[in-house]
């Protein structure tokens, strides 16, 4: 017989409805009948059993909220009565657990583009880099001139990362502007860049290039148009025409997965999002990490609830630490701006079953999988470990994909119950969590996840799953390259003036 319903975790006191309920309607479950009290959406929460106002409510084995009233067995639970048990900064104790994965080395490879100081390129782009906001309209022209002169033959694209950032900003907005766009100037996924200041900026052109260290001047260029006499477009043209001949030489080769950096987010989230998209992609992460590879997971606001989980993975009593401050200063950013802590999930996120921030996180933090966390970075640092990192950025989901690639993530994988197009500035693949989604919007979606929930085992899955990455990263394009939806966000906390 089909299944309708899933209990995720046997200390679960909600079953999961994988397709739409009528009031009325009978769940079988743990040796009794359940008699559903309201129509019940598909995604949505059943509770199998009677709860009285303020006692916890479980899924995935752990606390989503507490009971707003009583409740009982048959009631759909949802944001009208479950309430978050989150509140403001606390003290964690760490108590290690580790955890043995039985995965083996594949040996696969993928075809990437290697650069001069090792690092390994998915994509063999040229890219303009403004270091301010004012001179985008120039970055755009330079970028729409040399795609139509070149028909950008040779590379994979020709880009200008426009933002509205680099003046007019203080302390730590500026030093985060600076750090990502630093990032994005040396990303292996560019074969050529091009900095393009105006001159007057607070992100001094001089500056930044210090900020850079010691980069490759033969695939790093940089124009400051307001020390230019006459006409700055042809002057770019020059210097980007040098960068297109050089790139266009690079050539793919085969190299370990074990280079491969893929960054982990989600949005647009549903009630089977921890279900299926989410555990997937833990379970490609898990794998990654045991070939050598990098998976990042970032949106701190999503950990709240499940943070335990990840700091209880941390290798060291020092990446404890730092996991314990990136949770709670996230918290205090909060509360600074005298928001609640635990209002986070979007209408969206509550139309397609989840209810209070622990309900979203325990199924966000599903992406990373299993393995034990190896780094902990802020915003806008650079990787320097491999394994499983926990990035310090927001849910949002174009600063936060922004983030992910600007740590050095070539690939971003994004689940999406209810649908998104946009990408970064790297590939942007998007897992649909449910079959309607996928068939819906086949131009959105690169991988249906909603398969799972079709009778397809995970175990089958999985293969499937990584093939499909290893191909973008050898150059198949993502559908957020397709319809040319790529962009960037920096994340902005204070004054501008």
């Amino acid at each position: 017989m089909e299944q309708t319903f899933i209990k995720i975790n046997p200390a679960d006191t909600v079953v999961v409805c994988l397709q739409q309920k009528k009031k009325g309607d009978i769940i079988e479950i743990d040796g009794k009948a359940v008699t559903l009290n309201q129509d019940t959406p598909a995604g949505h929460k059943v509770l199998i059993t009677d709860t009285p106002k303020g006692v916890d409510i479980i899924k995935y084995g752990y606390p989503i909220g507490h009971a707003r009233e009583d409740l009982k067995a048959g009631d759909w639970v949802n944001e009208n009565n479950l309430k978050t048990n989150l509140s403001g900064t606390l003290e964690y104790t760490y108590n290690p657990v580790k955890e043995t994965l039985a995965i083996k080395d594949d040996k696969r490879t993928f075809k990437g583009y290697v650069r001069k100081n090792g690092e390994v390129g998915t994509r063999n782009e040229i890219w303009i880099v403004p270091t301010v906001g004012c001179v985008n309209g120039i970055a755009e022209k330079l970028a729409e001139n040399l795609r139509r002169e070149t028909g950008c033959n040779g590379v994979d694209d020709i880009y200008a990362w426009h933002h509205n950032y680099g003046c007019s900003q203080l302390s730590g907005d500026h030093e985060n502007t600076r750090a990502v766009l630093r990032d994005i100037t040396l990303h292996p996924n560019a074969g050529g860049v091009l900095v393009l200041g105006l001159g007057c900026e607070n992100n001094q052109p001089e500056l930044f290039e210090q900020l850079l260290g010691d980069y490759d001047k033969d695939r790093i260029k940089f124009l400051v148009t307001q020390k230019i006499d006459g006409d700055e477009i042809e002057a770019g043209m020059e210097i980007l025409r040098g960068l297109y001949a050089t790139a266009k030489e690079d050539k793919r080769e085969d190299v370990s997965v074990s280079k491969l950096r893929v960054g982990l987010k989600c949005g647009g989230s549903d009630g089977f999002s921890g279900i299926t998209a989410n555990p997937l992609v833990g379970e490609f992460s898990d794998w990654i990490v045991a070939q050598g590879g990098t998976s990042i997971l970032t949106e701190v606001p999503e950990m709240f609830g499940a943070e335990t989980i990840l700091m209880n993975r941390c290798e060291t009593p020092e990446l404890f630490d730092k996991t314990v401050s990136m949770v709670n200063d996230f918290k205090e950013y909060f509360l600074s701006h005298g928001e609640p802590v635990g209002e986070n999930p979007s209408p969206g996120n509550k139309a397609g079953g989840i209810s209070t921030l622990e309900d979203k996180a325990l199924g966000c933090t599903q992406k990373c999988g299993r393995a034990p966390v190896s780094g902990v970075l802020k915003y806008g640092e650079r990787l320097t470990t491999n394994g499983l990192n926990l990035l310090s950025a927001p849910g949002n989901d174009l600063v936060a994909s922004t983030a992910l690639a600007s740590a050095g993530c070539q690939i971003v994988l994004f689940t999406t119950g209810r649908g998104t197009p946009f990408g970064t500035f790297v590939p942007t693949m998007k897992i649909a969590t449910n079959p309607t989604l996928a068939a819906r919007k086949p131009n959105w979606i690169d991988f249906n996840a909603g398969q799972l929930i079709e009778g397809k085992t995970m175990q089958e899955l999985v293969p499937e799953f990584i093939d499909k990455i290893l191909a973008v990263a050898s150059g198949e394009k993502a559908r957020n390259e397709t319809n040319n939806y790529r962009e960037i966000s920096i994340f902005k906390n204070g004054v501008t003036l």
